[in-house]
């Protein structure tokens, strides 16, 4: 097996990432056609749609250097988070449809969902199984206790 190639974070691409995890969006263009709401003007190699049940977690993990933008579309999130390797309650701010959030390299983070959400997620490195593995840490804090949870080696549903 080859080691997972991930470009290391630089000042410059930390200097443009937004200063708080709750992401102000630019005015949406609209005419007689419709609306485009701009998102992320940024370098990404990777962007997936995620649909989530009811009373599920995700993430309760950190990245070394990827970062992401998730743009609720339906939905909401419970979105936690805590500078990595602090022993602190992680703050929690509520993601609702239309808004998003930006997590940086090193911080933990986790995601419940009170009801069904889909959102996009929008990162800086590849989504394919073994560079997001070579790059996640996981850890614990949220309490995954009666949510709809998963971790590597648990089933899939292509199992």
């Amino acid at each position: 097996m080859c080691p997972v190639d991930i470009d290391p974070v630089t000042d410059e691409e930390r200097e443009r990432w937004p200063q708080q995890p709750m992401v102000s969006l630019e005015k949406p263009f609209v005419d007689a056609r419709g609306t485009i709401q701009p998102l992320v003007d940024e370098m990404m190699k990777s962007a997936v749609m995620i649909e989530s049940k009811a009373g599920s977690l995700r993430a309760n993990h950190y990245h070394k250097t990827d970062w992401h933008y998730c743009y609720v579309m339906s939905g909401c999130i419970e979105y936690f988070h805590r500078p990595t390797g602090s022993d602190a309650p992680p703050e929690m701010l509520l993601v609702k449809a239309g808004e998003m959030v930006f997590t940086p390299p090193m911080v933990d983070h986790g995601m419940k969902f009170p009801e069904d959400t889909v959102f996009l997620t929008l990162s800086r490195n590849p989504r394919d199984q073994e560079t997001y593995e070579a790059d996640v840490v996981r850890v614990d804090m949220l309490d995954a206790e009666g949510a709809i949870s998963w971790r590597p080696g648990d089933p899939t549903g292509d199992e």
